[in-house]
């Protein structure tokens, strides 16, 4: 399939800057086949049932964006750099920006002498991703990442508006407890404890799996044709206990109810041909273009996602290509906020 099957025209003034004050407050589009209806987050209620089970990412974001300088003969430079996968040790895969400005063999200092990160670069790849050796334990980096480190919001808030520290909360869900992502489970931060309450007294199960999210969320895909596109893989796990209670839920006849991509695609990497999850502990990288049966879920709740981003055409499998074009050009037309701190849809499987 072409990749420009999956554009459309998205005015800048549509994409959120911060996140809707309660989390609950923010929109929700219901995707039913051909049919719209809008509501608000925290009514999805209406929408569910008891035995349904909401099956959520608990991953949680490190603040891996920093911001130093290199230093060297020539004079100093300021740099930013976004920390998206942890190697062996302390050593870690990056963005860095100015990157021109950077060259193997320099050290970068993040921080300040009251807390500081120094690094060396060792190198970088053909894919622009740089490879930083820090001069410290690992868990000295973690420790001092918390102190010193923002969270990595998306380019397309970023370049708007720089972080700062009521992102800290806004970019982390409540369920979030197993510290390794590098980006929001964004469907995630639209809960609270009440509306969690709320559905739980309501008869709506909730269950935990982790998948951490990595920098391939970020990156555009450049190629022309999805055959042609490598995704990022990203460790998750689902545990024997997550895995039988989510089979059990399906068996009594609840529906499975995904709150996020993330959830989505570890599901669809755990469960074999008749829709059973097994218990899972790896790397995936697969990849849902229309096409593709989801034998996972029932539905999926979602944000509105990237024109040509590998999650609308996720969306696109799920629901169906000319659903979503239609309900997209519905949101787009009625005012809905997209993006990580956007408002959110929630959708029929229509692919099983």
């Amino acid at each position: 399939m072409r990749i420009s099957d999956f554009d459309f025209d998205l005015p800048e003034d549509r994409i959120a800057l911060r996140p809707m004050q309660p989390r609950e407050a923010a929109r929700l589009l219901r995707v039913d086949g051909e049919n719209l209806s809008g509501a608000r987050v925290g009514d999805i209620g209406r929408f569910l049932r008891s035995g349904d089970l909401l099956v959520v990412n608990d991953t949680r974001v490190l603040p891996v964006q920093l911001h130093g300088r290199r230093v060297r003969d020539d004079g100093e430079v300021m740099l930013e750099a976004t920390l998206i996968k942890a190697l062996d040790g302390a050593r870690w895969q990056a963005f860095l920006k100015p990157g021109r400005r950077v060259k193997p063999g320099d050290r970068v200092t993040f921080g300040d002498t009251t807390c500081e990160l120094q690094a060396d670069v060792e190198g970088k790849g053909e894919d622009g991703v740089y490879t930083l050796a820090f001069r410290h334990a690992p868990d000295v980096v973690l420790e001092r990442l918390h102190t010193i480190g923002a969270m990595p919001l998306p380019p397309y808030i970023r370049s708007r508006r720089r972080e700062d520290e009521q992102d800290k909360s806004d970019y982390q869900t409540v369920f979030a407890r197993e510290e390794g992502s590098v980006a929001a489970p964004t469907a995630g931060l639209h809960f609270t404890t009440d509306l969690l309450d709320s559905l739980s007294a309501q008869g709506v199960g909730i269950e935990r799996i982790t998948l951490h999210v990595g920098a391939g969320t970020f990156l555009p895909v450049k190629v022309e044709d999805t055959d042609d596109h490598v995704m990022h893989a990203e460790f998750g796990v689902i545990s024997a206990g997550s895995a039988a209670r989510i089979n059990a839920a399906r068996a009594a006849g609840g529906r499975i109810v995904c709150v996020g991509t993330t959830s989505l695609r570890l599901l669809e990497s755990a469960c074999d041909d008749r829709g059973v999850i097994h218990p899972f502990a790896a790397e995936t990288a697969i990849f849902i273009t229309p096409g593709v049966r989801v034998r996972s879920c029932d539905l999926l709740m979602t944000n509105f996602h990237l024109p040509k981003s590998t999650l609308f055409m996720l969306v696109c499998a799920l629901a169906g290509t000319d659903a979503m074009k239609r309900a997209y050009a519905h949101a787009i037309a009625g005012g809905y906020r997209f993006f990580s701190y956007g408002d959110a849809c929630l959708l029929t499987n229509t692919s099983k």
